[in-house]
């Protein structure tokens, strides 16, 4: 039975059984098609004759309108006989594709049960697990490979310490830029007394003093 459908020249001949029944009967409807014009050609010429001898030669008239009916039931039975082989090549081209679908659908199951094989559903589930714990197993890795720090953990008030130092670096450069000296390194400049709290006007003379007695330990010194 598949030798006649699949293979062999049994089955070859049976594919093309269709093909040349619709070729032969396309042929017979070109050539019915061709009578049906002829006969509307002689149905029109027929009835010119009529109506040229109407008035002049009835019996003229009469024998034309004669062959005219006979033209007509010709051409109403090449009508006919069209319409019938319309209806067998659009039967014929139906029945054909539904055989050749029938036999591609019989193709693929044979195909589906040569890739299945002798897999099972208890396969399948065995599969989709393994694939699911390689899953998991990636993942993990993953996450402890990107969990654990590689270099040593930086001191984030270091860090501050440094970006202080920076800002201030930076202010200090706009302000020589500019000729201001910044706040701080004015009191950094100043003399310790007047960077430091104030008490009072005592110490001036206190320090005057030491000046002066210094002075004279110098001058002694010179001189000797």
């Amino acid at each position: 039975m598949w030798g006649a459908w699949f293979g062999g020249n049994g089955g070859q001949k049976r594919k093309d059984a269709p093909k040349k029944a619709i070729l032969d009967l396309r042929q017979q409807l070109d050539m019915l098609q061709k009578r049906e014009r002829h006969l509307e050609n002689q149905m029109s010429k027929q009835d010119e004759i009529a109506r040229e001898n109407v008035t002049t030669n009835k019996t003229a008239a009469r024998n034309a309108l004669k062959r005219k009916k006979q033209h007509e039931h010709s051409l109403e039975q090449t009508n006919g006989q069209i319409s019938m082989l319309e209806q067998q090549i659009y039967s014929i081209e139906s029945a054909n594709i539904n055989q050749e679908t029938l036999v591609a659908m019989k193709n693929a199951g044979a195909a589906m049960k040569q890739i299945h094989g002798k897999m099972t559903m208890e396969d399948v589930d065995t599969t989709m697990e393994q694939l699911r714990e390689q899953h998991e197993l990636t993942q993990e890795i993953g996450n402890a490979i990107t969990s654990m720090p590689i270099t040593e953990p930086i001191d984030e008030d270091e860090l501050e310490a440094d970006l202080a130092a920076l800002e201030q670096e930076n202010l200090d450069e706009k302000m020589l830029g500019t000729g201001t000296v910044p706040v701080a390194d004015s009191l950094n400049r100043l003399p310790k007394a007047a960077n430091g709290e104030l008490k009072g006007k005592s110490k001036a003379p206190v320090e005057e003093e030491d000046e002066e007695e210094e002075l004279r330990k110098l001058q002694a010194e010179m001189a000797m």
